[in-house]
C-alpha cells in the first residue's frame, strides 16, 4: 500500500529558506502522475502552491512564483519544494499530494494520497 511521508518543515525568519520533501513508499511498480504541494493557514482554505506532472509540466500559484521551486524524481517517487525568501504569509501547514497508480497487471490501482502535513512558520 502506497503511503506519503513528508519532511522538512520548521521555524525560520523572513527571507530564509526551507526545503520540503515528500516520498511515496510501499506498493509495487508505483508511478506518480501528478505531484502537488498545498498549504493551509489557520482559518483559510487549503490552496495549491505548486504542482508537477510526470511530463514535467509545472505550475505555481502567483504568490510563490520566483521564490518556490518544485522538483520530482520519477525513479525515487519523491517531490521536493524549495522555498526561498519566505515571508510571514507563507506560514501554514504544507501538504503533499500524489496521484498515480500502483500494482501489477489486473491488480493495478489508482491512488490519490495526502501526506501528513508539515508546519512551516515564518516569524521574526
Amino acid at each position: 500500500q502506497v503511503q506519503l511521508v513528508e519532511s522538512g518543515g520548521g521555524l525560520v525568519q523572513p527571507g530564509e529558506s526551507l526545503r520540503l520533501s515528500c516520498a511515496a513508499s510501499g506498493g509495487t511498480d508505483t508511478s506518480v502522475y501528478l505531484w502537488g504541494w498545498y498549504r493551509q493557514a489557520p482559518g483559510q482554505q487549503r490552496e495549491l502552491v505548486a504542482s508537477i506532472t510526470l511530463g514535467n509540466d509545472i505550475k505555481y500559484t502567483d504568490s510563490v512564483k520566483g521564490r518556490f521551486t518544485i522538483d520530482s524524481d520519477r525513479a525515487k517517487n519523491t517531490v521536493d519544494l524549495q522555498m526561498n525568501s519566505l515571508d510571514f504569509y507563507d506560514t501554514a501547514v504544507y501538504f503533499c499530494n500524489a496521484r498515480g497508480a500502483s500494482g501489477w497487471g489486473p491488480n493495478r490501482r489508482d491512488f490519490d494520497l495526502w501526506g501528513q502535513g508539515t508546519q512551516v512558520t515564518v516569524s521574526s
